[in-house]
């Protein structure tokens, strides 16, 4: 349970910090309704991503029947979750709808953007 907790505060702050500094670099550039989006989307994906870890544990229940009860509200339930920031954007103006949409998978493009500079820089110091 340690290293789930480590996992999502690691990729959780590392996609907030992210969203944060596109943001303000997208207010800089005069851009506000993108920065709000893509915050909003920002956090609810972490907020997801904090909740599939919490759910994980629970997903090895005794009966398979409960395992997979467990496993279909908890997707229910998430995707509920995401389509908040979105409709929340689609109905306030100050939202880009798009840039939600991409804050939501910014845990996601953390993850994938480590693995990747991961491998890059790891063949390049075996390169020299």
């Amino acid at each position: 349970m340690e290293a789930i907790r480590e996992t999502q505060k690691k990729f959780g702050s590392r996609a907030l910090v992210t969203a944060v500094v596109l943001g303000l670099l997208l207010v800089l550039m005069g851009q506000k309704s993108l920065a709000r989006g893509l915050v909003l989307g920002s956090l609810f994906s972490v907020f997801n991503f904090v909740l599939m870890g919490q759910v994980l544990p629970l997903l090895l229940a005794p009966s398979r029947r409960r395992s997979v009860l467990i496993s279909l509200g908890s997707i229910l339930f998430r995707y509920f979750l995401l389509a908040i920031p979105l409709v929340i954007a689609v109905k306030l103006a100050g939202f880009d709808f798009w840039a939600a949409a991409f804050g939501i998978f910014m845990v996601q493009i953390v993850i994938l953007a480590e693995h990747l500079l991961g491998l890059l820089f790891s063949s390049r110091m075996q390169g020299t």
